[in-house]
């Protein structure tokens, strides 16, 4: 039986001078809440409480953390705390807006902009029950991600990494802006340090080197996920993890079925992105965003006669282990 999530803070609550409307989201690192500045500005914050390490009943303000646990929930608490710091520092309108960032209850939280829309896994799952041969159209898919490259380029270049991106983590506001939400660095931290329990990827969109412990990070882990992201809005579902990728690579066969659907460019830019050796990838986001502005080179292949059987043929294979 698996032991119940800490309890969230209760609507009323103030901390930093803000006051707790509700609960929006939970995760195993932290409680996303509504809250309202003395100004009346509606914000979101963004409370450090791993699930693992912190237990608090309701009605409580202050997380219980077990002293064999408390080197590693201080670990993830400094982590989270120069995120905020660093978040704080970078403005654009691709990334979260940090306002602020505090220490109270013996933990940390994060104030950000309160952003209306829906998360691009929203976007997908909506245009994927459509049942269209398309699930996004291209020009969608290249403007969508320029938006979305020109802000993870400043956040390279403030030397942080986001190691999280996924459909979920991509807001579209109510006026069409890409936003990066939800950094993963307390996360990264945390799971490089001792038998940590919860899994530290979002299987499909981590890339091979977030599965080791001695896996080498950089821009290159980023654009795994960029790429993921990418499939993920052609085919409607996200690609298969890394780890079943190194035993049988079924990508560039997933990628044949969008030929003559979306361009050959498009598809070579996805298969280079999520390369399974970090060198063979774009190395920064220049790179990329270099190459899939190349809209000019518009060519739609259309697929063999033997390759058509070639899938036919994995599909049935596929339907009959499924």
């Amino acid at each position: 039986m698996s032991k119940p999530k800490p309890a969230p803070l209760p609507s009323g609550t103030v901390v930093g001078g803000y006051q707790i409307v509700k609960k929006l989201a939970a995760g195993g690192f932290g409680v996303v809440y509504l809250a309202e500045g003395q100004d009346k500005q509606l914000v979101a914050i963004k409370e450090y409480l791993p699930s693992s390490l912190a237990e608090r009943s309701p009605g409580e303000l202050t997380p219980r953390v077990k002293p064999d646990k408390q080197p590693l929930y201080r670990l993830g608490l400094k982590s989270f705390f120069e995120e905020g710091r660093s978040l704080a520092q970078i403005s654009h309108p691709s990334v979260v807006s940090v306002l602020n960032f505090f220490r109270e209850n013996e933990t940390v939280y994060m104030v950000m902009n309160y952003l209306q829309g829906d998360t691009l896994q929203d976007f997908i799952v909506t245009a994927r029950d459509l049942k269209r041969d398309k699930v996004f159209r291209e020009s969608t898919i290249r403007s969508l991600f320029d938006e979305i490259l020109r802000g993870l380029r400043i956040v390279h270049q403030h030397k942080m990494l986001h190691l999280d991106i996924k459909p979920a983590n991509v807001f579209i506001t109510n006026d069409n802006k890409a936003v990066l939400l939800d950094f993963g660095a307390a996360r990264e931290v945390l799971s490089k340090e001792g038998n940590f329990i919860r899994p530290m990827y979002t299987p499909g969109f981590a890339a091979p080197e977030m599965y080791r412990r001695d896996g080498s990070l950089g821009p290159w882990t980023d654009i795994y996920a960029i790429g993921a992201c990418i499939y993920a809005c052609m085919q409607g579902y996200p690609p298969n993890d890394a780890p079943q990728r190194l035993e049988k690579d079924r990508l560039a066969l997933s990628l044949s079925r969008l030929r003559n659907v979306y361009s050959d460019n498009l598809i070579e830019v996805t298969e280079w992105c999520m390369s399974l050796d970090p060198l063979s990838r774009p190395q920064s986001v220049f790179a990329l965003q270099k190459e899939l502005s190349r809209e000019t080179e518009r060519r739609y292949t259309k697929l063999s006669f033997s390759e058509r059987l070639k899938l036919q043929i994995e599909t049935i294979k596929t339907g009959q282990k499924a």
